[in-house]
């Protein structure tokens, strides 16, 4: 048994119903290359982004199993956000037995919907995730500086360039609001990664009982 999140903005949303399948692909960007004597041999490089894809199930009413009930507009939104605001989410794979658990910070490429006759309200999603890395970026600063000039020589301005490094900050969430269905352990699995900093979530927060804790209740992580 397993349950599947994003996370983006402080915000935690759980899927309502597991996929049947999920397909993740080690990409490979080894080249091939053809050497006098050897023929062809096989560099290899290091591997590129993992790409991940799965169909859900958006249901239209709710079900006994599905604890916080969202309609499939919800889903949607939430989807179109994360493509309109061009910046990568958390996608997050929790099991029961902690084994194989999936933490990874995503892009979501590709995202298609459906409905089906005999199915009206419910909505079928086809996801396209691809594995975001964190980068910088290098500005370079263009200046003109004329050089001394001899009589009846004339030189050219030198041109340096000077580099600035633009590094990519990442602030970690340090909040977290509370839901319906939440629970200490579970926060700190997925803010955290680590189930059992649920004591340390309590005691930033001075609460006595863990099992304790209701829906808006705003939570300190570090």
């Amino acid at each position: 048994m397993y349950e599947m999140f994003f996370s983006y903005g402080g915000e935690v949303i759980r899927l309502p119903v597991n996929p049947d399948r999920l397909t993740v692909q080690i990409n490979s960007k080894n080249k091939t290359i053809s050497l006098i004597e050897l023929g062809e041999v096989n560099v290899l490089k290091d591997p590129g982004l993992t790409e991940i894809s799965f169909n859900i199930l958006l249901p239209g009413q709710k079900y006994l199993l599905i604890e916080d009930f969202k309609t499939p507009e919800f889903y949607l939104e939430k989807f179109k956000q994360y493509k309109k605001d061009k910046k990568p989410i958390r996608w997050i794979v929790s099991r029961d037995m902690g084994s194989f658990d999936m933490n990874m910070e995503v892009s979501l490429e590709d995202y298609t919907f459906e409905e089906r006759a005999g199915e009206e309200g419910d909505i079928y999603v086809s996801l396209k995730l691809k594995e975001y890395k964190h980068y910088e970026t290098k500005v370079l600063s263009i200046q003109s500086i004329v050089a001394a000039t001899t009589p009846g020589v004339n030189e050219p301005p030198k041109v340096l360039a000077t580099e600035a490094v633009q590094r990519a900050t990442k602030e970690p969430e340090k909040t977290y609001t509370v839901k319906s269905g939440d629970s200490l352990w579970a926060i700190a699995k997925l803010q955290l990664n680590d189930g059992s900093k649920y004591a340390e979530i309590a005691r930033l927060n001075n609460i006595k009982n863990p099992n304790t804790i209701y829906p808006g209740q705003t939570l300190r992580l570090v």
